[in-house]
């Protein structure tokens, strides 16, 4: 006998439910989203260190 086993939820480590894959619910994929544009998670860059650092942005 095969069982499923779904991936966990990278949020709260819950089974992965399939219409809100890779997460279990949508109040866990609105907490990735919510870090997201927070900026809590970032892709990192690779810098040239030939090339002057960026001007720091007068946003933040």
């Amino acid at each position: 006998m095969s069982r499923e086993r779904r991936e966990a939820c990278p949020i709260c480590r819950r089974p992965s439910a399939p219409e809100f894959r890779p997460f279990c619910s949508q109040r866990c994929a609105d907490v990735d989203l919510g870090r997201w544009l927070n900026e809590r998670y970032a892709i990192p860059e690779e810098i040239d260190s030939d090339e002057p650092p960026p001007e720091p942005d007068p946003e933040r």
